[in-house]
């Protein structure tokens, strides 16, 4: 019996300086994880707020649409549509009436009865006109008014010193920084299209004094955080963008807007005269892309307190 017990007691005995062992143990590894936690994971999580955050932006003051920037689509003279493509965001016309509004749009009075817009299959978005109901004909020419001032405010801005007729207006193949670019001459993107480089919040103002054409094939690519709604394409003559070109931001033309069949546009078409179109894609913009960088900072501390959250919890069992 004594043996025995004996042989019990030292076993307990073991059991208990092994388990003491072990709790000793697990707070030896629960104490820094918790340190860890509370110093190294707000770090993180700080830094991702930090690079989430635009910095000083660089380029002058964009322009102030206005009324205007509630279309995507909006024209003194009419809009006209052929085959198949589309359109995201609200358009419309004044002060002439939905009549100027042609081609495929098969428009459709608001179904409520309110007379004050109109749909279409084509458009994801309402159709306005100048000879809609109240308050539809005053919204629209608050809108065209808007349109006008915002033309005047972009081309009244003064070029910055090395930006006056840069590339004689053949802009293929160059990189455009954030700043104020004018041309008293055509301006020309061919297929090799043209690169705009800048961060988020930077802006780019292009006076172009006669037409602006982008070439068959042409693209205009944004880099480094550059955003569409930053863009501004003010254009004394006509604007042509050839088939399949992929055109990014505002123009704001004194004559027409013509896209040719499959074109894109990431902006807005304001027109002081007609927008023609041909089996395109426009879709306003609004939408900001953040840099990778601010996306994967605060994922990181995100996945780092989920890890470590978990990993402490565990060891408290």
């Amino acid at each position: 019996m004594v043996g025995n017990r004996s042989v019990a007691y030292h076993g307990r005995s073991a059991s208990i300086v092994g388990s003491r062992v072990g709790r000793r143990a697990d707070r030896a590894r629960y104490w820094p994880a918790v340190l860890i936690s509370m110093i190294v994971v707000p770090m993180i999580v700080v830094l991702g707020f930090y690079a989430a955050i635009p910095g000083r932006s660089a380029g002058p003051s964009p322009v102030v649409l206005g009324g205007a920037g509630n279309f995507v689509i909006l024209s003194k003279a009419g809009i006209s549509f052929t085959g198949a493509g589309h359109i995201w965001g609200d358009i419309g016309v004044s002060p002439i009436f939905a009549t100027a509004i042609t081609g495929d749009f098969a428009l459709t009075m608001d179904p409520l009865g309110s007379g004050t817009f109109s749909t279409s299959a084509l458009v994801t978005g309402k159709v306005y006109a100048a000879d809609y109901t109240e308050p539809t004909p005053t919204m629209l020419t608050t809108a065209v008014d808007n349109m006008l001032t915002a033309y005047n405010d972009a081309a009244g801005r003064t070029p910055d010193v090395g930006k006056i007729g840069l590339y004689g207006g053949d802009l293929t193949g160059q990189t455009l920084t954030p700043g104020v670019y004018k041309w008293s001459t055509d301006v020309l993107v061919s297929a090799a299209g043209v690169t705009i480089s800048g961060a988020a919040g930077d802006c780019w103002i292009f006076q172009c004094a006669q037409k602006l054409t982008l070439a068959d094939g042409a693209k205009v690519t944004l880099i480094g955080g550059a955003e569409a709604a930053n863009i501004f394409w003010q254009v004394g003559m006509e604007v042509t963008i050839g088939t399949t070109a992929e055109m990014k931001g505002t123009i704001l033309c004194a004559t027409a807007i013509a896209m040719n069949t499959g074109a894109t546009l990431v902006g807005r078409a304001l027109a002081q005269t007609a927008v023609t179109l041909d089996a395109n894609m426009i879709d306003e913009t609004g939408t900001m892309i953040p840099e990778f960088s601010q996306v994967l900072i605060p994922l990181v501390g995100m996945v780092f307190v989920v890890a470590m959250v978990s990993r402490v919890r565990n060891q408290r069992k």
